[in-house]
């Protein structure tokens, strides 16, 4: 009996000296929210807001539901335009981090790849520094020294200022998948329109800068805050927004036999009709394909 109770006792005093142990063991949890390259917080320092939101960066970016060729049966390529200065577009001048900020940087940074505007199929990739060149302009401007009137020729150099970009070009493509029977989107590319001007600041026209492909932005986009209105405790990011499609926008052109535009042969009223009625034709597409 005595034998029995004393097996008994070490078997139990094992188990809690092994669960112990692992308690000592376990990994403090602030440290778990740690990434290797992450440097210790200050704690002392303020925080803005009520508590610390970690949720963007610790959320990942879920990779698109894989389309089968075969399933495809119906697809269009639209381009449109989205100007920020529009009451629903406002988000994308946000000052504390404009949209064309985000990608300007991170083109430079040699972060994301760029693609000329000679034409909107990727085709010709850009090398950072010729990003960075669209980014700023040189200009020579001549003083003269006040007590002997030497020329003096200075360099300066101008930053593009982002609230010159006030257009963006969405190449998108719209198609009908057979396996869900839903008609689905996908954006593939976009490419910010600055506005060029003359001597006077007047405007002359829209030049686009360059395109980037959107399926491999994502994860860029997904890093960066879009200002909620209405709502600062609902955090939304610029990937969220694009993917949600919260954003107005009109249509300038869509796939065609002759490859132009809705402005090439339309103007005035007609062209914004004719840009409803593409938009209706995609809407109604995938009811018509149903009967009741």
């Amino acid at each position: 009996m005595k034998s029995t109770v004393l097996k008994f006792s070490l078997i139990l005093f094992s188990l809690l000296f092994a669960f112990g142990s692992a308690i000592a063991q376990d990994p403090d949890p602030e440290e778990m929210l740690r990434t290797e390259s992450s440097e210790p917080e200050d704690e002392d320092k303020p925080i803005d807001g009520i508590v610390k939101k970690r949720l963007v960066e610790e959320r990942q970016v879920l990779e698109y539901e894989p389309i089968r060729e075969a399933d495809i049966f119906w697809e269009k390529r639209i381009w449109r335009v989205i100007d920020i200065r529009e009451k629903m577009n406002l988000p994308f001048a946000y000052p504390e981090m404009p949209f064309f900020t985000i990608i300007m940087d991170a083109a430079v940074n040699g972060e994301i790849d760029t693609y000329s505007t000679e034409d909107d199929k990727f085709t010709y990739k850009l090398e950072p520094d010729e990003v960075a060149s669209m980014g700023a302009s040189v200009d020579t401007v001549i003083t003269f020294d006040p007590e002997t009137y030497e020329e003096n020729i200075q360099v300066v150099r101008n930053d593009l200022n982002p609230e010159d970009v006030k257009r963006y070009r969405v190449k998108e493509i719209w198609f009908f998948d057979e396996e869900s029977s839903t008609m689905q989107v996908r954006i593939l590319g976009i490419a910010p329109l600055k506005d060029v001007t003359d001597d006077n600041g007047n405007f002359r026209y829209e030049q686009p800068m360059f395109w980037v492909y959107y399926p491999n932005i994502r994860e860029l986009l997904a890093r960066h805050n879009v200002f909620n209105v209405g709502n600062d405790a609902s955090n939304i990011t610029w990937e969220d927004l694009m993917e949600q499609r919260h954003f107005s926008s009109y249509i300038m052109k869509e796939s065609n036999v002759y490859d132009r535009r809705l402005q090439d042969y339309l103007s005035g009223v007609d062209l914004l009709l004719e840009a409803d009625n593409i938009k209706n034709e995609l809407f109604n597409f995938e009811q018509d394909l149903w009967s009741y």
